[in-house]
């Protein structure tokens, strides 16, 4: 059954990505119909004299139908850079680097056992040179997948703790997580770029005022069609499932046999995991928890409901971290004696002209006296 289930999952995900696919041309003619109406309520397109407010929705419609096929044109063409250059994009907005085994030999010896037991080709590891705690994996397809670390996660994980995380992240390439998420922020970074282009039109209206017939309402109509694509937007990125990362959580037991492993490596990199870069690719990131409303948008569940997960599926056990040791209290220094012949015992009187203290021995006497 357990077979049976991931197989499922991955036809699912496919499933997933043929649907974005079919589904990105008609947010994109949506997007295209707001940009016309904008365009028109702004004064930057003219409606001619003879149309009426009904008429002018008629005609931006058609000039969306005139402007589709060179707006698909230029969204294949874009699909086609980030399919086979997504890697060297992410690569470019994180910092990212490529690593040998020569570089990490430990590293590379991780990935490359967990790849040889499932029979896998290894991925490309790449490093980025930052302190946060965060991994993920990247690619499309066969000879481009590629699982990228932190320089904290190294520094702060331990042997398993290391194995855990890339064998969640590995787990992302089997099931094909990693094409899925790939294409939903290709999509969702177009239409965003777009929305975003609407709205800083509406600070630059010009034209003149006798092409503004109803323009208020189309401009009105137009931002509301573009807020209906954002919103789009963040649904096509949270079409990839939360499931998807206690999926890898149990992918990553299942290939290290150490559930306390990867809930100890959750422990660390719970709030140390923030990692500059766009929207779209951290949802890529093994965490990326969002705060306060954001949180309802969230790409990922939080960190106690995963290690939560791994101790009532897998049997994982939760290890409380031990609490960072308060500080010495500084010294306390015993001020100084004040100067004269007291010793540190006490007042001690002595002859003049002859030097006495603690360890001063009395003058000796002879036979006769």
């Amino acid at each position: 059954m357990q077979a049976v289930g991931l197989q499922t999952y991955i036809w699912n995900n496919n499933l997933r990505s043929a649907v974005l696919l079919a589904g990105f041309p008609v947010l994109l003619t949506l997007l295209l119909f707001a940009v016309e109406l904008v365009l028109m309520g702004s004064g930057f397109v003219r409606i001619p004299d003879d149309l009426s407010a009904s008429g002018a929705f008629g005609y931006a419609l058609q000039l969306t139908i005139q402007s589709l096929p060179l707006a698909i044109g230029v969204a294949v063409i874009w699909f086609v850079i980030a399919y086979f250059g997504n890697t060297a994009i992410i690569d470019l907005v994180t910092g990212a680097r490529v690593i040998e085994r020569k570089d990490n030999p430990e590293l590379y010896n991780l990935l490359e056992n967990l790849c040889i037991s499932r029979g896998l080709k290894t991925p490309t590891l790449r490093l980025i040179e930052d302190p946060d705690l965060n991994a993920f994996a990247s690619g499309v397809h066969e000879g481009q997948f590629s699982i990228t670390v932190t320089r904290g996660l190294l520094d702060e994980l331990d042997r398993d703790e290391l194995e855990a995380v890339l064998g969640h992240e590995l787990t992302h390439i089997i099931n094909r997580d990693v094409r899925t998420m790939i294409i939903a922020a290709v999509f969702a970074g177009i239409i965003s770029l777009v929305a975003q282009v609407i709205a800083r039109m509406l600070w630059f209206r010009g034209g003149d005022r006798d092409d503004r017939r109803n323009g208020g309402m189309l401009v009105l109509v137009g931002f509301a069609a573009a807020a209906v694509a954002g919103v789009l937007a963040v649904v096509i990125r949270m079409a990839i499932s939360r499931q998807r990362e206690f999926i890898a959580d149990a992918g990553s037991v299942e290939l290290t046999k150490n559930p306390d492993a990867m809930i100890s490596a959750l422990q660390k990199v719970s709030g140390r995991a923030h990692l500059d870069a766009p929207e779209e690719v951290r949802g890529l990131f093994l965490e990326n928890q969002e705060e306060g409303i954001w949180g309802l948008f969230a790409t990922h569940p939080p960190v106690e409901a995963r290690i939560e997960a791994l101790v009532k599926f897998a049997g994982g056990r939760v290890v409380e971290r031990p609490a960072a040791p308060a500080p010495m209290a500084a010294p306390v220094v015993a001020p100084l004696p004040p100067a004269g012949n007291s010793g540190p015992w006490g007042d001690r009187p002595s002859d003049a002209g002859s030097a006495s203290g603690p360890w001063s021995a009395p003058p000796a006497k002879g036979p006769w006296e």
